[in-house]
């Protein structure tokens, strides 16, 4: 029966080749499939080769068997016209007769094999092209800004397509498209550096973020404590203290900032291309009327209107990058960083705000010569005593640099902005800048008190802090 059926997809050598294409192919993926099941972890390239190059080879072999069959029976067909063989016609299949029949049994059996070994490596497949490390490690340099981003935020548990993607089979198919052109643009060297921040494309936050975070869920306030250090010999600490209005859905009406997203309130924007300058502001209350606030600003380039979602100020939710006080600040308030160490805060800003390295490596090695020199000159002694901690904090401010700047990727202090807040960008002043009037020239407020209360600022001992204290 095998024979028969090998016979006859081997007969032209366009079947021959795609049977041994076909052959190679699925038992390099079972033996790869073997070795992952005893634990072997080889990256994202094995998923790659595994459940994608492979199968994809596996499926031209099937493809070509049949090619190779109707192109046989051609030839014959040509040799009978010219009287060299018997008229063979339309094949007859007669299941009655032995070697039809095996031929026939031994098709379906392979059919069937190939049938699952592809559905299974397509379903594999699938999985592999939306893991994270498919996502951020695939591409090496294009995508390390944002894997190495992603590793630290608060999503790290989730993969990429859960938030680029989402659920549904449109989408899917959305990205998939948009997926092989950037594949194309990385393997051409097309794409931009630095990579600009997808907002014009991305799926909405009400299919995506708001599958885990509810809108209507009522947060109340929150108390936010940040700890900073001053640039000073003694790297002086203070502590500023915010009562966060995070509010949200309380019964029919909405408080504090997630009032911009109550299902009652829609709120429309006319910005630039990169939504950080805004302009004509529209409203419309729960109450169906209709309010839009002007400014006269003038664009300098084309317009868009946008709802506002999510996104509008959470616009870097897995994908932060920060500058570099307030990552010394954290280095400092964890340990990473000794705080003993005189000067330790100024000379940090210093080394990474004037470093202009070509490549991390190279800032690891500038960054901790720079410390070392400092204090080997201006404090010999503590140079000596506290060498430890001196590599050490070397070592956090080198590590600090990694996470944020990405040379290959033009990617530097300030590249990606942040939106929350309004520290390190315009964020909630791009519409609460007191420029916003509408028709009767009430202005959208810029008052500090409608998202927060400053319950201590730069205190060294807030008395707020000993009586919330338990």
């Amino acid at each position: 029966m095998m024979r028969n059926f090998l016979s006859v997809i081997t007969r032209h050598w366009i079947g021959l080749l795609g049977a041994v294409i076909a052959l190679i192919a699925v038992v390099l993926m079972l033996t790869l499939v073997a070795i992952q099941l005893t634990g072997f972890r080889g990256g994202a390239y094995l998923g790659i080769v595994t459940y994608m190059l492979l199968p994809a080879l596996f499926a031209i072999g099937l493809v070509l068997i049949p090619i190779g069959v109707i192109r046989k029976r051609r030839i014959d067909a040509a040799a009978v016209a010219h009287h060299e063989l018997l008229q063979p016609g339309l094949p007859v299949i007669d299941l009655n007769n032995e070697r039809t029949r095996g031929f026939v049994i031994a098709s379906v059996l392979v059919g069937l094999v190939s049938v699952v070994v592809l559905a299974g490596a397509t379903h594999k497949g699938v999985q592999e092209m939306e893991s994270v490390a498919f996502c951020g490690t695939v591409c090496h340099t294009v995508m390390e800004p944002e894997h190495t981003a992603f590793q630290r935020s608060s999503h790290s548990k989730l993969t990429c397509a859960d938030c680029h993607i989402g659920a549904g089979a449109d989408w899917f198919v959305k990205s998939k498209i948009s997926g092989s052109w950037q594949m194309v643009s990385v393997a051409l060297n097309l794409y931009p550096t630095p990579i600009p921040s997808p907002v014009h494309n991305l799926r909405p936050a009400r299919d995506t973020c708001e599958q885990c975070h509810w809108p209507t869920k009522h947060i109340g306030d929150k108390l936010r404590v940040r700890t900073l250090f001053a640039d000073d010999e003694a790297n002086s600490e203070s502590k500023t203290v915010l009562l966060m209005k995070v509010g949200g859905q309380q019964g029919t009406t909405s408080t504090g900032i997630h009032w911009h997203v109550d299902r009652g309130i829609q709120i429309r924007f006319q910005s630039d291309a990169s939504r950080q300058n805004i302009y004509d502001v529209e409203m419309k209350g729960a109450d169906g009327k209709v309010r839009v606030f002007k400014t006269e600003d003038k664009p300098a380039g084309p317009v868009e209107w946008r709802d506002m979602d999510c996104v509008d100020c959470h616009n870097r939710p897995s994908h932060t990058f920060n500058l570099p006080a307030p990552e010394i600040d954290s280095a400092l308030e964890d340990g990473r960083i000794d705080r003993t160490l005189p000067f330790v805060k100024r000379e940090g800003l210093r080394v990474l705000s004037d470093a202009k390295y070509e490549s991390k490596e190279d800032a690891r090695v500038g960054i901790t010569k720079e410390i070392g020199d400092f204090y080997k000159t201006k404090y010999a002694e503590i140079a000596a005593a506290k060498a430890p901690q001196i590599a050490a904090a070397a070592s956090a401010l080198s590590d600090i640099y990694s996470w944020n700047v990405f040379p290959k990727m033009k990617v530097t202090w300030g590249t990606y902005k942040s939106n929350l807040g309004h520290e390190d960008a315009p964020g909630c002043m791009r519409c609460h800048d007191k420029k916003h009037a509408d028709e009767g020239g009430k202005k959208i407020s810029g008052s500090c008190n409608l998202c927060h209360v400053v319950l201590a600022e730069d205190e060294k001992d807030p008395e707020i802090l000993k009586t919330l204290k338990p």
